[in-house]
């Protein structure tokens, strides 16, 4: 069961959300993983929300599930697109994948910001918020 499971704790690992433009020269907004770590990592599960209040309180959105099978090491991913309305929201994603035979998991939250309170994110090369 669960409660079995050794889950380790992460480090060199980042979640952002992040603007890109469109061919409209219009702003996307995308939330990336970020793996910093000198390895790459397997059977990423990722599930994302937002919550009005930071107790998960308030207006909610729908809970979101992704997996992305494989990824490099020092390099990102691209998770889901972000619509703006929720910026004000706290952003929620739990993280969890393996490192050879081994899992690890983490829970990472993007507290409610504004569009101009981006800031350069080098690992992407893109303006947004980061956290981990």
């Amino acid at each position: 069961m669960k409660k079995d499971i050794p889950f380790t704790r992460v480090s060199d690992i980042k979640v952002a959300i992040a603007k890109t433009l469109n061919e409209k020269g219009e702003s996307d907004w995308y939330a990336y993983i970020i793996n910093n770590k000198p390895t790459h990592l397997n059977n990423i599960l990722i599930s994302s929300s937002a919550a009005e209040n930071e107790d998960g309180s308030g207006r909610k959105t729908s809970q979101l599930r992704h997996f992305i099978e494989h990824l490099d090491k020092e390099s990102f991913a691209k998770i889901e697109r972000v619509d703006p309305a929720v910026f004000g929201f706290y952003n929620r994603y739990w993280v969890s994948f393996y490192i050879g035979h081994q899992v690890f998991d983490e829970r990472f939250m993007l507290p409610p910001f504004r569009e101009w309170e981006a800031t350069r994110i080098e690992e992407l090369d893109m303006e947004g918020v980061i956290v981990g």
